[in-house]
């Protein structure tokens, strides 16, 4: 690359801390408020820029890579996630992808656990109560839960994420099972104390809690379906800080609804901002806005792996955290 310091466009405010480095080491447009792009901003963006780095809330498909510049050579993304990244066009178009792997690994699954036990505990109706003004004073049957010893979790795809959620979940006294597309090694099921099984169906008959950690992928598109999540014994729990199309949102509602699913803990939604309503009315449904790596430490870690993912970039390397087709 030439030693001309290199135009970078990122689509989002990032911590204070990012973005001041970020101008220090690059020509770098940064943006005024904290509202996403419109397509026609990013269309833009991709026509100047030599290093674009979008975030989750940013659509980079074929129809907007196709519209860039001979300059952009790299989407530095400010995050884990690429499913909103057509990486196989961008691959082709000869632009590099890279992301921000294992820095939200603890936090997703401090939130995970705070889902967990905030569903099976009843927070959020003890929270009301006081907060209305309700509260009459303690008695032997109000607001019973259940202990999460002794229970069984199911994990949903046991890689980083699912791992230091196994891990927390083992401190509580609970049962780990998991499934995922490839078993682990002995010496890993050994340490985690996790069972795994080969068959979801079967896993999820057998659970208390599931909890879901994989990617959005064309394979994990509902993946829980309502026949799968009819699986799901009546006093079941249903946990999601991954990806909110792996879950059919309305066969979810309607089970809850009617008693099918003891309640539910969601982070993430299938369609983005635009969350069914009937969810919002169900006092046994946690909703979060998206909150799994919502700590300062987590993001100014992402702006860090970002800056050097660039940096190595324009020393003429590889991005450490590059993204190939091969890997989703």
């Amino acid at each position: 690359m030439s030693r001309e310091r290199l135009s970078v466009v990122v689509t989002r405010r990032l911590p204070e801390a990012v973005e001041t480095r970020l101008s220090e080491l690059f020509d770098v447009r940064l943006r005024d408020d904290d509202t996403p792009m419109t397509r026609s901003e990013l269309v833009e963006a991709l026509q100047d820029a030599d290093v674009l780095v979008p975030t989750v809330t940013d659509t980079i498909d074929a129809g907007l890579i196709g519209q860039a510049g001979e300059r952009l050579k790299l989407i530095a993304n400010y995050g884990a996630g690429v499913d909103h990244i057509d990486v196989e066009t961008a691959r082709r178009r000869g632009v590099l992808v890279s992301n921000t792997p294992g820095v939200l690994t603890d936090d997703t699954a401090d939130m995970t656990m705070a889902l967990i036990l905030s569903v099976t505990r009843r927070l959020p109706e003890g929270m009301g109560t006081m907060q209305k003004g309700d509260w009459n004073g303690w008695a032997p049957t109000a607001f019973l839960g259940g202990r999460l010893g002794g229970r069984r979790l199911g994990i949903l795809g046991m890689g980083r994420i699912g791992q230091a959620v196994a891990r927390r979940a083992a401190a509580f006294g609970m049962q780990v099972h998991y499934h995922n597309r490839r078993r682990l090694r002995p010496e890993t099921e050994r340490e985690l104390e996790a069972t795994y099984w080969e068959s979801l169906d079967q896993m999820v008959a057998r659970m208390d809690i599931l909890s879901i950690h994989c990617p959005s992928t064309p394979s994990t598109f509902h993946l829980m379906n309502a026949r799968r999540l009819k699986l799901i014994k009546q006093t079941g729990v249903v946990v999601n800080t991954s990806r909110g199309e792996v879950i059919d949102e309305n066969a979810l509602t309607r089970m809850i609804r009617s008693g099918e699913i003891a309640g539910a803990g969601l982070d993430v939604y299938e369609h983005g901002t635009d969350v069914n309503p009937r969810l919002r009315e169900l006092p046994n449904v946690v909703l979060l806005p998206h909150m799994g790596s919502a700590t300062v430490e987590g993001r100014i870690e992402m702006g860090e792996k970002v800056i050097i993912n660039i940096k190595t970039f324009e020393d003429g390397h590889r991005p450490p955290d590059q993204v190939v087709p091969a890997m989703l």
